[in-house]
């Protein structure tokens, strides 16, 4: 089951997408950016990393997330 999450680089939120979980999501985001996989490291719980550049992925409270 996919759930919402956001997508932080620094204290900004960059996306929300849903995913299985919060490493697959941020994988996801920088994925969709154009970078291929041997290019991210993971760094942590829901936490990547591309030259640089951290992403850290964090559920959506589900007061937040849309209706279905």
């Amino acid at each position: 089951m996919s759930k919402k999450y956001e997508i932080h680089s620094g204290r900004r939120v960059v996306s929300t997408l849903s995913s299985v979980n919060a490493t697959q999501a941020a994988m996801d985001y920088v994925r969709s950016q154009g970078v291929s996989y041997d290019e991210i490291r993971t760094v942590g719980v829901g936490s990547v990393s591309w030259r640089g550049a951290h992403f850290r992925a964090v559920l959506m409270p589900a007061e937040l997330q849309p209706a279905k």
